[in-house]
């Protein structure tokens, strides 16, 4: 069966793409999905994203990690998938999605999309790092000399250390640059190695930096391998809410594929 897919990017952070309001995808089957996404064997993507109808939004959003599996959220993923969406004709400029942490909104301004992320309630700060779930988890770690670093090497130790071991957590290596600008590099799991940009990553740097005070304002820069993305929000008593993750969506080619 002969299946149309969509490849999109987020500052560098690609995706396959399928409107599958027909149902026409298998999501048992995590083998086929992890071949899709094999940059060798396959399209090559670090996600494979499918946008299903909702009965409580204007779409749904099931998002697979590149080994196929089925994963929490990814926030460049949530951007490209609304930009979809509008290309499909489902929405205008606006939209409600569902996906597998609730509900997000979000808006479309010339290619730049918003996404409302969810809010958190909990940091933890510790000496060497910050854990924080944006709706994937993360683990936060100021570095020097971040270009040089084997985000590889490094963050395959730390996503299945202690306590990490269960599931494992996504791993954010960060240089500040400024008061309210750092360089990020992102080793994601289910990829299982760096990507160019990670858009959970990115918001939960903002808010650990805010947290351990390495920057006082409400609307953070974050400089990605794949390029700048902004997170905006708002801190409260226990952690922060009105979060937004704002950046560049595009479609880069369509395809098809033998299911």
């Amino acid at each position: 069966m002969a299946i149309t897919f969509y490849k999109y990017q987020g500052t560098g952070n690609d995706f396959i793409i399928i409107d599958n309001r027909g149902q026409k995808i298998d999501k048992n089957n995590t083998k086929r999905i992890a071949e899709l996404c094999d940059r060798r064997f396959g399209i090559g993507a670090d996600g494979f994203i499918l946008l299903e109808n909702d009965d409580f939004s204007d779409f749904k959003m099931v998002y697979f990690n590149a080994d196929g599996n089925e994963s929490s959220m990814c926030g460049n993923g949530g951007r490209c998938i609304t930009a979809f969406a509008k290309f499909l004709g489902i929405i205008n400029n606006e939209a409600k999605f569902n996906a597998i942490d609730g509900i997000h909104y979000a808006k479309i301004k010339t290619n730049i999309v918003h996404l409302q992320m969810s809010n958190v309630d909990d940091v933890e700060l510790y000496s060497d790092h910050v854990f924080l779930d944006t709706g994937s988890p993360h683990h936060v770690e100021v570095v020097e000399d971040l270009s040089n670093l084997d985000v590889k090497l490094k963050g395959s130790k730390i996503r299945y250390s202690e306590p990490y071991n269960a599931s494992g957590s996504n791993v954010n290596f960060v240089e500040p640059l400024s008061n309210n600008s750092f360089s990020v590099r992102t080793y994601e799991r289910g990829v299982e190695n760096e990507t160019l940009s990670c858009g959970t990553g990115v918001t939960a740097v903002a808010l650990a930096m805010h947290a351990k005070k390495l920057t006082k304002s409400n609307e953070v820069n974050l400089n990605t391998p794949g390029g700048e993305l902004v997170v905006s929000f708002k801190s409260k008593e226990n952690g922060y809410d009105n979060i937004w993750l704002i950046g560049p969506a595009e479609q880069v080619y369509k395809g098809e594929f033998v299911w």
